[in-house]
C-alpha cells in the first residue's frame, strides 16, 4: 500500500469511528506503530485530524471534546505548573470554587493555605481534598458526567447560587479575545457561569493550547473574569493582545 493510500485509509476509519488507537492501525493496515506515528504527524500537520495519546480523533470543531483521559495526558508538566500558581493565590480562611478539570485538580493538589473552604462539582477533586486536613469540602448535588466526572445540571446551578466565595478557579477548552472563554458542553458552560457569577473574583485556568480556540458553549466574557493563569508557553504577543483589553494573563 502506498503512503498516500494508507494515509487515505486512516481517514476513511477516523470518519467511521472518531476516535481511533495506533494499535489498531497497526493491525488493519499491516504497518509498524513508528510507521503509523509518522503518518498521524502528517495528517495532524495537515490539519485533517487531531493527534492524542496513543492515537487520534477527528480534526477538532466547536463541539468536540476530548475524554478525561485525554486531558490527563496533554500537558501534564503546564497543568502542574499553572496549579502551583493558582493555589498561591489562595489564602488561609479563604473560601474558593474549584471546577471540575485536569487542571483544576492540580490547584486541589497544590494547596497549602489553612482553613480553606472549597465547593467543587467535581467527584475527583472532591476525593482528593479529603486528604487534606485544613480543607473543608462541600460537594454540590446534580447529575454526573462521564467524559468530565463532573456534577452539572440545575439541581447543581442551584446549589451553588446559595454560596459567595472569594475565589473561583475555572476551566476552559478555548479562549479569545472576540468570544471570551468557551467550552463545548451547555450543561457544562451553564454550570461554569454560575459559579462565576458567586464569586468576588475569578480565574481561568488553561494552558497555552486553548488560546485561539472557540468552542460551542460562552462561558465568560473577559470583562467577567479578573484573569487568566497559564503556563510559560504561551506566546508574548498573546499577552500583549489581552493585556490591552484589560485581562490579566499570570503564568
Amino acid at each position: 500500500m502506498f503512503i498516500e493510500e494508507r494515509k487515505a485509509r486512516i481517514l476513511e476509519i477516523l470518519d467511521n469511528k472518531n476516535r481511533v488507537k495506533v494499535d489498531e492501525l497497526t493491525e488493519k493496515l499491516q504497518v509498524s506503530e513508528s510507521t503509523i506515528r509518522r503518518d498521524l504527524q502528517d495528517l495532524e500537520y495537515a490539519g485533517l485530524l487531531k493527534r492524542t495519546h496513543g492515537g487520534a480523533v477527528k480534526a477538532e470543531n466547536t463541539g468536540f471534546e476530548p475524554t478525561m483521559d485525554e486531558k490527563e495526558e496533554a500537558y501534564k508538566e503546564e497543568k502542574l505548573e499553572i496549579g502551583k500558581k493558582a493555589a498561591a493565590l489562595i489564602k488561609d480562611n479563604e473560601t474558593i470554587i474549584l471546577d471540575a478539570g485536569t487542571t483544576t485538580l492540580q490547584i486541589a493538589k497544590s494547596i497549602s493555605a489553612k482553613n480553606v473552604t472549597v465547593l467543587t462539582n467535581s467527584m475527583v477533586i472532591a476525593l482528593e481534598l479529603t486528604q487534606k486536613r485544613d480543607v473543608e469540602v462541600v460537594v454540590t448535588g446534580g447529575y454526573t458526567r462521564k467524559e468530565t466526572l463532573s456534577i452539572v445540571g440545575p439541581l447543581t446551578d442551584k446549589i451553588i447560587q446559595n454560596f459567595r466565595v472569594d475565589k473561583a478557579f475555572i476551566g476552559a477548552n478555548g479562549i479569545t479575545i472576540q468570544d471570551g472563554c468557551t467550552t463545548p458542553n451547555m450543561s457544562e458552560a451553564h454550570t461554569k457561569s454560575i459559579m462565576i457569577q458567586s464569586s468576588k473574583e475569578v480565574y481561568i485556568v488553561a494552558d497555552h493550547s486553548k488560546f485561539g480556540k472557540v468552542c460551542f458553549s460562552q462561558i465568560a466574557k473577559l470583562d467577567e473574569i479578573n484573569g487568566i493563569i497559564t503556563d510559560k508557553r504561551v506566546e508574548p504577543q498573546v499577552v500583549e493582545k489581552f493585556s490591552l483589553q484589560g485581562v490579566e494573563i499570570i503564568y
